[in-house]
């Protein structure tokens, strides 16, 4: 087959599946949640298979344990966290109008110290930033609503992710023959060079990162609610998992730390030294131990193209979107690597070939 049918074939293939994500986009949040899940675990289940389970048994041992953990964790701290987090919506315009006011008490320190033309921009800014997070808090349920997060969303999600996290898991070295034996013969070892690297490239996004994740979000909201920040362990928790999008979980947790700890804490500006440090401490420890361990070099992401990413699937498809993000991404990633690299080799980057002298000395 041409080479250009071959590409017309493939691309004709992305757009289907695009379209088809499309369409069924108010669907899919269980199945892509299951697939995770099926990913995520599927090593486990192979280990238990080493140590002699067969394949069912080893899947539901291994689901029944990870589904048992996150009940009970849902039990022990989603009451507490929820109302943490509800408490803080309602207070944010609170805090908004409070450092509002509190800036033009300290109105003659900040214009001796800026000079009176940066002290009226960073009043005005202050202004520009109170009205654009009021108008965020006041649109946040609609916009919940758009992604997806409703009741019933959930709550379909909970009960048929499990299911398809079980059948998949039970099914995975079947699905993995069945990839193998469709994949066209002349060219299998190189299609499965690149299914490899896609493979380490989504375990590096998926258990790396998502480890980093978590870790992120458990070391912010134990850390600000030891220093007794008020909404501490709602702050954490939202910048921690808000991680996966390149700076913002990072900003997001900084402004938010640091403007409650100005309202609760001034004058005593040591409180809100301290908690600025509790992140900027944390980013230190995840750039140059947590990230190169437990995700390395497999994730070669551009963070700009990571936001496109985020932004671009999140507005097409919703919540789903935003869970397809990352792992397209990745995979988007690879195979933009991966074409370079062709075209490297080929003669429309090189040239065509030249006779060498000899055959022409030949002729």
């Amino acid at each position: 087959m041409a080479l250009r049918n071959q590409v017309v074939i493939w691309i004709g293939l992305l757009l289907a599946l695009i379209l088809s994500l499309w369409i069924f986009r108010g669907v899919l949040l269980p199945f892509v949640v299951g697939a995770a899940l099926a990913y995520l675990l599927n090593p486990l289940v192979n280990q238990l298979q080493k140590w002699r389970f067969n394949r069912v048994w080893a899947t539901v041992v291994v689901l029944f344990s990870v589904l048992t953990v996150i009940v009970s964790v849902f039990f022990m701290f989603v009451p507490l966290i929820g109302q943490q987090i509800i408490g803080l919506i309602q207070r944010l315009p609170g805090y908004v109008g409070d450092l509002q006011e509190l800036a033009v008490a300290l109105s003659p320190e900040i214009n001796e110290w800026l000079g009176p033309g940066r002290a009226e921009q960073f009043q005005s800014s202050l202004n520009d930033l109170a009205r654009q997070a009021l108008g965020f808090i006041a649109t946040l349920p609609a916009e919940l609503v758009n992604i997806g997060l409703t009741g019933a969303a959930v709550v379909g999600f909970t009960v048929l992710a499990p299911v398809v996290a079980f059948y998949l898991l039970l099914d995975w070295e079947g699905m993995v023959r069945g990839i193998d034996e469709l994949l066209p013969k002349q060219h299998k070892r190189e299609v499965k060079g690149i299914l490899r690297e896609i493979d380490k490239s989504m375990a590096g996004v998926i258990r790396g990162q998502g480890s980093v994740l978590l870790l992120d979000a458990a070391f912010y909201a134990t850390a600000l609610s030891l220093v007794g920040l008020n909404y501490g362990l709602a702050v954490g928790l939202i910048g921690g998992l808000l991680s996966f999008i390149p700076f913002v979980g990072f900003t997001v947790g900084l402004g938010l730390s640091v403007g409650i700890a100005i309202v609760q804490f001034s004058p005593n500006w040591w409180m809100v030294v301290l908690v600025a440090s509790i992140y900027l401490f944390w980013q230190f420890i995840e750039g140059n131990i947590l990230y190169p361990k437990l995700v390395g070099s497999s994730i070669n992401i551009n963070p700009v193209w990571m936001m496109f990413a985020l932004l671009a699937l999140g507005a097409v498809f919703g919540f789903v979107g935003l869970l397809l993000a990352v792992p397209m991404a990745a995979i988007a990633s690879v195979l933009v690597r991966y074409g370079v690299r062709k075209y490297k080799e080929s003669t429309l980057y090189l040239g065509p070939k030249r006779a060498a002298p000899n055959d022409d000395a030949a002729s």
